[in-house]
């Protein structure tokens, strides 16, 4: 499947870079390079390639339009965090060299601004403190570091069965660029070493926000992209679906270990990052968490173990709900026979779940519930969840 999306051009430029473990037996060598719009060509030194056809993904990514490795079957394509945003932090306008010029007055600077290539895609990397921890438009080490270290947790794409998209390396921009760019800002300056993220994703169609395909807000695209063409195809698109997406609600439980000193345990929690934006689909349906500077452990006393868990449930149970209405919605509305809302999704549940090793599933007086067992084996720290009332 080729990748729909607005064209970015970029070009590779060499880099130092640091691999994910899991990845370190494939020859990743190519990889070594950071990934360049043309507006930060000019401030760029030394020999450049042309890095193949690229979509705009999010607010500073790019991905792949064609395929570039397989894993256990499935399809998926490069995709790089940090390559620049398109528009100011501060207002609505473009955010290009014209933009970049008022922010300097440094001689060396602002002649390399004046440079060509025209901006063709206006977008840059600046040297704004952004987000506590990454330059605007771009990604900062201590954010990716995160996202690597939880990616080398995973077998390569799955942590007990949260389905993630596993950064494959970080690369570092060149220490003349990153301070260049670090003298492009408003407010406050970005301290730390400039990077970005090389992932791999199975799609760039995101559920609800950060990406011009969404569950949300064009479910009927997203079926045709990816050749919903059945009552069959649709029902195991849902079932995918919520196998994969109970996994994230669940995530803390299934992570669950012994704290050292004290009885206290630690597990994986989100922090500033969301199901609807920062998860993509699969073309089957399944959902890859791509963000993962934003998951991370934490550490809880054991009284406070089970509310944790019950906490990461409704954290993201709207934002599972609604694309599930979404999606059900477009599968009716193609092949009909929606039938009760409550029974069918209590349907799909089930199925989804039936091999799931942290979840078991209990019918009893009208209501379908969901027992959260953990990695641990401690049965008093499993979680009932209420999830359907019939």
């Amino acid at each position: 499947m080729t990748l729909a999306g607005t064209p970015v051009e970029l070009r590779a430029y060499p880099a130092e870079s640091r691999t994910n473990a899991r990845f370190r037996e494939f020859d990743l060598r190519r990889l070594d390079v950071v990934y360049l719009p043309a507006s930060l060509w000019p401030l760029a030194d030394g020999e450049s390639t042309p890095a193949g056809e690229f979509v705009e993904d999010d607010n500073r990514g790019a991905v792949s339009r064609e395929p570039v490795a397989t894993i256990d079957g499935r399809t998926f394509y490069l995709s790089v965090k940090g390559i620049g945003s398109s528009v100011e932090p501060f207002s609505s306008r473009p955010l290009d060299r014209v933009a970049a010029a008022e922010l300097t007055d440094d001689p060396e600077l602002l002649e390399r601004l004046r440079r060509p290539p025209p901006d063709r895609d206006p977008r840059l990397i600046t040297g704004e403190l952004w987000l506590r921890g990454s330059p605007y438009g771009g990604q900062g080490e201590e954010h990716a570091a995160t996202a690597l270290r939880i990616s080398e947790r995973a077998a390569l794409t799955s942590i007990e069965g949260f389905q993630i998209a596993p950064v494959v390396k970080v690369c570092a921009l060149p220490t003349p660029l990153a301070d260049r760019l670090r003298r492009l800002y408003w407010y406050r300056q970005y301290p730390g070493r400039i990077v970005q993220e090389l992932r791999l994703v199975p799609s760039n169609v995101r559920v609800y926000f950060h990406a011009r395909q969404t569950i949300g807000a064009g479910v009927r695209a997203v079926f045709d992209q990816f050749g919903v063409a059945s009552p069959a195809d649709a029902i195991a698109f849902e079932t995918n679906f919520v196998r994969t997406a109970i996994p994230m609600l669940t995530l803390f439980a299934r992570t669950l270990a012994p704290a050292p000193g004290g009885d206290r345990f630690t597990g994986l929690d989100f922090h500033d990052v969301w199901l609807d934006k920062d998860a993509v689909i699969a073309p089957d349906g399944s959902i890859f968490f791509v963000d993962l500077e934003g998951i991370d452990d934490v550490t809880v006393d054991r009284a406070d173990v089970r509310e944790k868990v019950e906490d990461q449930i409704y954290r993201s149970l709207y934002e599972f709900v609604f694309a599930f209405e979404q999606i059900e919605a477009e599968r009716a509305r193609r092949f009909g026979g929606r039938g009760d809302r409550r029974d069918h999704f209590a349907r799909i549940v089930e199925e989804a779940l039936r091999d799931d090793p942290f979840v078991r599933l209990r019918s009893e007086a009208g209501r379908l519930e969901m027992t959260v067992r953990n990695r641990c084996g401690e049965e008093n720290l499993y979680v009932a969840f209420r999830l359907v009332d019939r």
